[in-house]
């Protein structure tokens, strides 16, 4: 039992939510001041004013957060944050001019990873990645998603999947495993990409679900990666053993990769950097979360994804971190935050349903996580002494987080 008492302000405080927020809606934010919390076996059991304690309340652990502010941990949504070594050299070829594309058509960019990854063992992979969990938990993540596709091969994309599943029973983390074979075309395949498709489809997925090692399926579907028809067949192929997609889609051009994901009912549809008029309309009318990777543009140097658009023609939006070693080497969701409100010029409440509520549903996970909400998961933090919670996106460059619950117990 833990209470935390004298909350500045409770934020995002919802009794009875929604699947997400949409349109008009994501500039509402429900937020109790000078509230208390109450934690019992992980999870939410009570809230409310001060005034309305009970004293009965008292008896377990109690933590004052005078002058502090409390959310719902994050829930990032997209990451690939199992890999080996880091990318570094490929950045300064960035600031030397090189194109994301040149870059992976000079062996660099996933392929890179790929060799990195076929060479370090389970176990390195591991202790690495346990490295970026416990940093992000430190920063306020209290759920993530983390893909393959560094693996490009059976065998490896299985080790990747197989160590996620490690990180899953071994962190307090809620964390949902992506299938990403088809993440890009290794050398070998590259006058025959439909081989490779082949692959993915006849022996990577069957492995893959016979392992029970991972929660959805995804595919990069952009200009120069895999084609709408190529991205068809290995989501129908997914979908046949119960991998739900997710997509990859328009981060370099308008692939018809959100065509190809609503079409297949997926879970989210992430990037969106080239989004019309045409699919807005396609995602008004479907169950995908359209899901906007701001570090990525922020590190490319490329175009934002049109949030503000998607927002005010009705759509949900959720933001994630894509923490990988290449296009957005960092999982500071706070960041992103900031980077939503100056980029993508979304509000403060925007963002913070963006990276709540809208997280959690893109990544299956709405009906336990998102919000403050009695029977959720009491995954939470405290932040420091601020102001308010437009504090949050404004100061990019602060670390705000004081202490961070997971599960009802407080993270060391």
């Amino acid at each position: 039992m833990l209470l935390i008492k004298n909350i500045k302000s409770l934020v995002q405080v919802v009794d009875s939510p929604g699947k997400w927020v949409a349109g008009e809606n994501m500039n509402r934010l429900s937020v109790l001041n000078n509230a208390y919390l109450y934690i019992k076996d992980g999870l939410i059991s009570d809230y409310g004013e001060m005034s309305g304690l009970p004293q009965k309340l008292m008896n377990g652990e109690v933590i004052d957060a005078s002058g502090k502010l409390v959310f719902p941990s994050f829930c990032d949504s997209h990451t690939h944050l199992v890999y080996a070594g880091s990318r570094e050299i490929e950045y300064m070829d960035k600031i030397r001019g090189l194109s994301y594309e040149e870059i992976a058509k000079r062996g660099g960019g996933i392929l890179n990873s790929a060799k990195l990854l076929h060479n370090t063992s389970e176990d390195s992979l591991f202790e690495q990645a346990l490295v970026r969990i416990n940093e992000i938990i430190g920063m306020g993540t209290g759920a993530v998603e983390i893909k393959s596709g560094y693996g490009l091969t059976v065998e490896d994309e299985l080790k990747m999947l197989r160590v996620i599943h490690r990180l899953k029973e071994s962190t307090p983390l809620t964390i949902k495993s992506t299938f990403l074979g088809a993440h890009a075309f290794p050398a070998e395949y590259k006058s025959d990409t439909d081989k490779y498709v082949d692959l993915v489809i006849s022996e990577m997925i069957p492995a893959v679900v016979a392992e029970d090692i991972a929660d959805y399926i995804d595919v990069f579907c952009d200009r120069g990666f895999f084609t709408v028809e190529q991205t068809n067949r290995i989501l129908m192929a997914g979908m046949k053993y119960g991998l739900r997609p997710k997509i990859h889609a328009n981060e370099l051009d308008f692939s018809g990769g959100i065509q190809v994901g609503v079409k297949n009912n997926a879970l989210s549809v992430d990037h969106l950097e080239f989004t019309g008029e045409q699919e807005i309309e396609i995602l008004l009318n479907s169950e995908t979360m359209p899901t906007v990777l701001p570090g990525a543009s922020f590190f490319l140097g490329m175009k934002y994804a049109p949030a503000r658009k998607m927002i005010e023609a009705g759509l949900p939006v959720a933001l994630a971190s894509d923490y990988n070693p290449g296009s957005s080497p960092s999982g500071n969701m706070k960041f992103i935050m900031s980077l939503g409100s100056v980029n993508l010029r979304m509000l403060p409440e925007e963002v913070i349903n963006a990276v709540t509520l809208n997280g959690a549903y893109a990544m299956g996970v709405e009906d336990k996580l998102g919000t403050i909400t009695r029977g959720k998961v009491a995954n939470v933090f405290i932040t420091k002494e601020i102001p308010g919670y437009e504090f949050m996106p404004y100061a990019y460059g602060s670390d705000l987080v004081d202490m961070v619950i997971l599960n009802g117990t407080r993270n060391p």
